[in-house]
């Protein structure tokens, strides 16, 4: 099952893939009663959706994780390379599983639990569109906690030599999810200097936004047990 709509003067533009019919229309019904966004189009499988960021190229795409035909992971990975300027958000009422992390390093700006508050989807959005990436505060501590369990990967750990201390202090609180503000407060800067810092680790560590720079956080031990407060699972 697939719908289209119009989208109305230049209001951010979505589509919404998810196969059980009343989820999909209760975050429908969310997005569209906000002003300045639009449901453009709806989706029950991945194949659907696939076909519907073509040829719609949506602002943004809110994904299933576990659909029909087409999981959310590979219909994150196939949206993002056909349509680059769409921006991914994956729902998910499993919590973090391979599939999330997987959907992560396919590039999706971020990720939601599907009983997140009308508020926090909203927000979720938002954020996207403007360019940011995500990750649901519910689920940071536990996305941390996994990436832990995996060793660290030499070559990443290398690249983090490109980074100033300074940097890799920012880094590691991006990594617990911490938004620029709040970093800011913790280390004495404004957000906007925070934020210039995190554009810059982007650049240097090559990744595609803060989402991916958490994850190579994880991953390299900069952020870990026994690695002292930048490190606390907190």
């Amino acid at each position: 099952m697939s719908g289209v709509r119009p989208a109305r003067g230049t209001e951010t533009t979505l589509i919404v893939a998810e196969d059980e019919t009343m989820v999909r229309a209760a975050v429908v019904a969310v997005l569209d009663a906000e002003e300045n966004l639009r449901v453009v189009g709806e989706a029950a499988g991945g194949e659907a959706a696939v076909e519907l960021a073509v040829s719609l190229r949506p602002d943004v795409a809110l994904l299933d994780i576990r659909m029909p035909c087409l999981d959310g992971l590979a219909a994150t990975a196939r949206i993002l390379a056909e349509v680059p300027g769409t921006r991914v958000i994956v729902l998910t009422s499993f919590g973090l599983d391979d599939y999330v992390f997987g959907a992560l390093r396919a590039g999706a700006a971020g990720f939601l639990l599907k009983d997140s508050t009308p508020e926090r989807i909203i927000d979720a959005v938002h954020v996207v569109s403007a360019g940011d990436a995500l990750l649901d505060p519910a689920l940071t501590r536990r996305l941390i906690g996994h990436l832990l369990t995996m060793a660290p990967r030499p070559a990443r750990t290398e690249e983090l030599g490109v980074l100033t201390p300074r940097e890799r202090e920012v880094l590691a609180h991006v990594a617990r999810g911490l938004s620029n503000g709040e970093i800011g407060a913790r280390l004495g800067l404004s957000p906007s200097t925070v934020k210039g810092h995190v554009a810059t680790i982007i650049a240097k560590l090559g990744v595609r936004d803060r989402v991916q720079a958490a994850v190579v956080a994880c991953e390299t031990g900069l952020v870990g047990r026994g690695a002292g407060s930048d490190g606390e699972l907190t």
